[in-house]
């Protein structure tokens, strides 16, 4: 692969700090805001992104879901951009033929647009506005909150979703990844304004943020723009509140059962693997494509070609604190959970004692190939992805991971499966269909 040309440039104020990949990273010395540009001269359009390292993971009982409601509450308006002077995000973007948007997760909060690339000052401006000048009013907290418990009932009518969410809870009991990113019922509901403006004053600051400029724009106008806007607001006064909270050592398995209406049974299996970026990550992630990659995975062939599941999924989720690898398989009816999961244990025996074949090494770097090549397809997909690694504490992993995943050996996949698929370290939930839903869905 060709070498990029480096896209360092000179601007006042800003500290160049190092270039991986075609990413350039700078600091705005007056606050400490983290800037990353990959400039494409060929792009029309323009993607801007500022990821706010403040997520779930930094909610406790009595706010859980404050991030996500605040997501919410943070479209309604800011300063210098609102209804009264009819220049909302709405108003001036979406008109243009802009994507915009927000999403929410344990270790981060984004707020993002694509635009033409004209309109990319206009994107930092409103950035920048409601980075310390966003209207966080409770008249706005009484509607969203009928909007977010909305969002929070279909995801309980969902049961995927529902035995997702109780695995979790189940599987932590002292850290907050315990919590849903969307929160319990009675916070959303009740949660006071004066909390939600607290929690935006903890940790919506420049210097507990990471601006991501991609596509179709220069770099010294745009690091000139962002200095401009976002150099307005100083760096937090005081220390960022550390989550501090361990999650015990897990000292045998736990076990979970949710019975409420569905039309179909559901096995979970999660274990406990460490953050995203331990040393044995690159292997548990070819091992989670290994077991459920595709049509050719060990777990399809055993649950899905044997006619016992409809769908089979593994995930390993990488975090900024360690997390989970879980399985998640859709029974067909009939089918019983216990023969499901005694199934599962067994392909993981297998890899442990017995390791993996060279094919099967080779189609799990050729699938993570493939889709490491499309993470540049558009500049939203790019943000995404450069937004997931930024929240992992470490954005380089964007540019190093695909060599680290290119050096992961069969002993290492049979490793990591011998040290992290072990019955003390999981968890195990079972979604029960009720009859009642069972019989209704058989007669139509």
């Amino acid at each position: 692969m060709a070498r990029r040309a480096p896209n360092r440039v000179s601007v006042p104020g800003m500290a160049f700090v190092r270039e991986l990949e075609g990413i350039s990273e700078y600091r705005l010395k007056k606050n400490g805001l983290r800037i990353l540009l990959a400039p494409d001269s060929n792009a029309p359009v323009a993607g801007f992104m500022v990821t706010y390292h403040v997520g779930s993971r930094n909610e406790t009982i009595g706010y859980t879901g404050a991030t996500h409601l605040l997501e919410h509450l943070m479209f309604k308006g800011s300063k210098n951009f609102n209804k009264q002077k009819k220049n909302t995000i709405w108003e001036i973007l979406e008109t243009k033929g802009a994507l915009v948007n927000a999403t929410t997760w344990n270790d981060r909060t984004n707020y993002y647009e694509v635009v033409p690339k004209e309109h990319l000052r206009t994107a930092i401006a409103l950035e920048a506005d409601r980075m310390r000048r966003a209207r966080i009013r409770e008249e706005d907290r009484q509607s969203e909150m009928t909007v977010v418990r909305n969002e929070f009932e279909r995801g309980e009518n969902n049961p995927m979703e529902a035995l997702d969410k109780q695995l979790w809870a189940l599987a932590y009991q002292a850290h907050p990844y315990h919590h849903s990113t969307i929160g319990w019922r009675s916070d959303i509901e009740r949660v006071p304004i004066a909390r939600l403006k607290q929690f935006y004053d903890d940790f919506y600051w420049p210097d507990n943020a990471t601006v991501s400029v991609v596509g179709g724009f220069k770099a010294r106008e745009a690091l000139a723009m962002i200095a401009k806007e976002f150099g307005a607001h100083p760096r937090k006064k005081d220390a960022y509140l550390p989550v501090y909270t361990e999650e015990p050592k897990q000292e045998g398995e736990r076990r979970a059962v949710v019975s409420r209406a569905g039309n179909t049974d559901i096995v979970g299996i999660a274990h406990k693997i460490p953050n995203a970026t331990h040393e044995n990550m690159p292997a548990l992630t070819i091992l989670s494509l290994i077991l459920a990659g595709d049509k050719t995975s060990r777990l399809y062939r055993a649950l899905v070609d044997s006619a016992r599941a409809i769908d089979v999924s593994v995930n390993c989720f990488q975090f900024r604190d360690p997390s989970l690898l879980i399985m998640y398989a859709t029974l067909v009816p009939g089918v019983a959970h216990a023969e499901a999961e005694a199934i599962v244990k067994e392909e993981y025996r297998k890899i442990a004692e017995k390791g993996i074949t060279k094919l099967e090494l080779q189609r799990a770097k050729r699938a993570i190939r493939l889709y490491l090549a499309s993470r540049r397809d558009g500049p939203y997909v790019f943000l995404s992805a450069l937004n997931e690694e930024i929240s992992t504490g470490d954005w380089t992993r964007f540019a190093t991971f695909p060599n680290q995943l290119a050096q992961v050996t069969p002993k290492a996949v049979q490793e990591a499966a011998k040290r992290y698929l072990v019955d003390d370290q999981s968890t195990i939930a079972y979604f029960k269909a009720t009859a009642q839903v069972k019989k209704r869905a058989k007669k139509k």
